[in-house]
């Protein structure tokens, strides 16, 4: 499976779902925010929405500070 993450081309194993995709790369869900093909993900929907061939993700970390 061919993904655009944060602007980059990568080769993924077949991956259901976004959630499984921030699991292989070791993202943790409550952290982040997610746009697939420009639409956000909601965050209780990262393990129903499912990824495709080709599609084009966005993945944002939340930092906190001061």
């Amino acid at each position: 499976m061919e993904l655009k993450v944060n602007g980059s081309w990568r080769e993924t194993p077949e991956l259901p779902t976004v959630g499984a995709l921030l699991t292989h790369l070791g993202v943790t869900h409550q952290a982040v925010g997610v746009l697939q093909n420009g639409q956000v993900v909601a965050r209780e929907a990262f393990d129903r929405e499912p990824l495709h061939d080709r599609d084009e993700l966005e993945i944002v970390r939340f930092v906190g500070g001061g």
